[in-house]
């Protein structure tokens, strides 16, 4: 239902962009520093920056998250990324060697052992330099979405929704 909220969001917005009475209330709702949409946190996170506020570092080790964003406040301890981030991790890398070590194998005159120690050091390199922004991205993504424990930020379209109680009246003409 996620994916339906935020196109329900886009519409709406794109609705009361053209009035100038709705564009005055939800730019007084505007939280600085919250990013727009889920592709922003998206990439905050896979930068290694709080999803939030874009300012604070998300991991100061390896692949342990901050507990708050000493910027903005944000509370990470809801997070729960467990192992999809070494999923999305071993994935990116099959795709990125599988075409070096069908290269490798067909037209290079490697022996068996060093092609074997190409690959796993080529493999090893790429998870550990895939593995923290996975993680990055996976937080912002259940961040944005308000899985596991956290809770939505505000978005102002459907903040100024929920205090009108009430659809825009071309939307309520084709219910």
């Amino acid at each position: 239902m996620a994916g339906f909220e935020t196109l329900l969001d886009r519409i709406v917005d794109d609705m009361s962009s053209s009035d100038g009475a709705d564009k005055e209330m939800t730019q007084n709702l505007d939280t600085p520093g919250l990013p727009k949409t889920a592709f922003e946190a998206f990439t905050r996170g896979l930068r290694g920056r709080c999803p939030s506020c874009g300012e604070g570092k998300m991991f100061p080790r390896l692949l342990k998250p901050i507990e708050h964003c000493p910027i903005c406040g944000q509370d990470w301890t809801a997070q729960q990324a467990d192992d999809f981030p070494a999923y999305i991790a071993i994935i990116l890398t099959g795709h990125i060697l599988a075409p070096i070590i069908i290269y490798m194998i067909n037209d290079t005159d490697f022996s068996v052992w060093t092609n074997l120690a190409i690959i796993i050091t080529l493999a090893l390199l790429l998870i550990a330099a895939l593995l923290q922004p996975a993680k990055g991205a996976v937080i912002a993504l259940q961040w944005w979405m308000g899985l596991n424990g956290f809770e939505k930020p505000g978005r102002p379209v459907a903040a100024s929704l929920a205090e009108t109680a009430e659809l825009p009246e071309n939307i309520q003409d084709h219910r």
